[in-house]
């Protein structure tokens, strides 16, 4: 293999000549094998990574810190990198020592390389355009890093929103689709009252509709930045108009409503706003797990469980047992679910772990965000297409329950009085009679008054007088 070799603190370095990267991003690929997940894993957070670089370059060409001709480089190189190239070059690992240095470095090393491939130099010749001194100008990790992973979670946002929207689209179709179907609701896995399977995907609809506010909501948190604030919030090294400048470019690069923290060495150490929307994401993952499970068992059977609703068959579900079909997309969306929810312990450990005016274990938040975020909206998606839209009813299933359920005794409690009620379905449960067939042999409705109580207009809404 070809290779330039590179000099930074600790020395000197072999680089392959190829690369767009330099020799801080090549020490980091060496001592950083922990997931085998990189950057570029994630082309929001690059995407984040180029617009602050952007702004930044921006900003120091205004104030006379930068030669003009040097940012305009720095600008078209980001501007590239924003358009989709070269994102196989962010190698590092996620999860890195360094409060993210090394994530911040890939970017400078590979955005100073294709800015001196612009200005028609070779890779690696930092004399004429350098990572640190150009690149990183009026910056540290410390700023762009956390500045960066906040627009990349809001960008990261979008299609998982877009996910749920059409998951909840497809749902309130299913509502509509089964609106005329009367089954069992149940409580602590027991009969309880009537309802249709219409309403139990409703109400799937709503439950899981609601967390897209919520995201809205979180993200509004994310566009309060430290920009400007360097090392540990006091802004050292930058001019005293670049911190507005450069939040102002943010925000036109960006097209989101980015703003200067209040306080920037407050803001350099939070991390209460990833917390905030980690739980967000836990939230909804443990409502999609919870929904996953309700569809597990009203599939259940399929001759000897619930079996009210037939899920698409999706693929063979035994080695050994002939006909066997499971429920392996709800199955698979119960898994993603268990691991964000193990991710947002990881985050909130890592919340907790700052110290003094930094937090060392962002890069952990960073990879757990994103990853979350992506495998919801990947799990979404399955869900809605593999499963959801392809559901079902099995409407004389849901009938037997109905007719044959003691809990349509409770439609009859304001007629007959509690105590009968009791009495009439401890006598069904113990004989196998049904409620109707115990309440007329005992006369204490007619048959009329029956068919009127426990008809499900009746028994699935509240009473009107007359």
């Amino acid at each position: 293999m070809n290779t330039r070799i590179e000099h930074d603190l600790l020395g000197d370095l072999a680089v392959p000549a190829e690369a767009w990267y330099g020799v801080q991003t090549q020490r980091a690929l060496d001592n950083f094998s922990i997931t085998g997940v990189p950057i570029s894993h994630f082309p929001a957070f690059i995407k984040a990574l180029a617009m602050v670089k952007s702004a930044a370059a921006r900003a120091n060409r205004d104030l006379g810190a930068l030669d003009a001709r040097k940012a305009e480089a720095i600008i078209a190189a980001c501007d590239d990198i924003i358009g989709g190239e070269l994102h196989d070059q962010f190698v590092v690992d996620l999860i890195q020592g360094g409060a993210g240095t090394s994530t911040n470095m890939n970017a400078n090393e590979v955005i100073a390389n294709l800015a001196l491939a612009k200005l028609g130099h070779a890779k690696g010749e930092y004399q004429y355009l350098h990572p640190n001194d150009d690149v990183n100008r009026s910056q540290s990790t410390n700023d762009a890093y956390p500045t960066a992973v906040c627009l990349a979670i809001q960008f990261a946002a979008e299609p998982l929103e877009q996910a749920i929207i059409s998951l909840k689209e497809s749902l309130e179709a299913k509502g509509r689709e089964f609106a005329d179907i009367v089954k069992m609701g149940r409580t602590q896995m027991q009969d309880a009252v009537p309802m249709t399977l219409g309403q139990e995907f409703e109400a799937f609809a709503v439950n899981l509709g609601e967390d897209i506010d919520r995201l809205h909501e979180a993200s509004k948190l994310l566009c309060e930045v430290n920009l400007g604030g360097t090392a540990i919030g006091t802004g050292i090294n930058t001019h005293s108009r670049y911190r507005a400048l450069a939040v102002n470019y943010l925000a036109e690069i960006s097209g989101k409503p980015i703003v200067s923290a209040s306080n920037l060495v407050e803001a350099t150490s939070d991390m209460g706003a990833f917390v905030l929307f980690s739980g967000i994401l836990k939230r909804f993952a443990i409502k999609l797990g919870k929904m996953c499970n309700d569809l597990r068992l009203l599939s259940s059977g399929p001759r000897t469980g619930f079996a009210e609703i037939m899920l698409p068959p999706m693929q063979p579900g035994s080695s050994i047992m002939p006909g066997k079909v499971n429920p392996v997309i709800p199955e698979v969306v119960n898994q993603t679910a268990y691991q964000v929810i193990a991710g947002d312990l990881a985050v909130t450990l890592a919340a907790e772990a700052g110290q003094l005016q930094l937090n060392a274990m962002e890069p952990l938040i960073v990879y757990n965000l994103l990853n979350s975020m992506k495998m919801l909206g990947s799990a979404c998606r399955t869900l809605d297409t593999r499963c959801i839209q392809g559901i079902r009813a099995n409407e004389e299933q849901c009938a037997r329950h109905v007719d044959n359920s003691i809990g349509i005794i409770t439609a009859l409690v304001p007629h007959i009085g509690y105590s009968n009620s009791t009495r009439i379905a401890a006598q069904a449960l113990n004989s196998g009679s049904t409620v109707r067939e115990l309440v007329l042999a005992e006369g204490l409705l007619t048959e009329e008054q029956l068919d009127r109580l426990l008809s499900p207009r009746s028994m699935l809404a509240p009473f009107t007088e007359g």
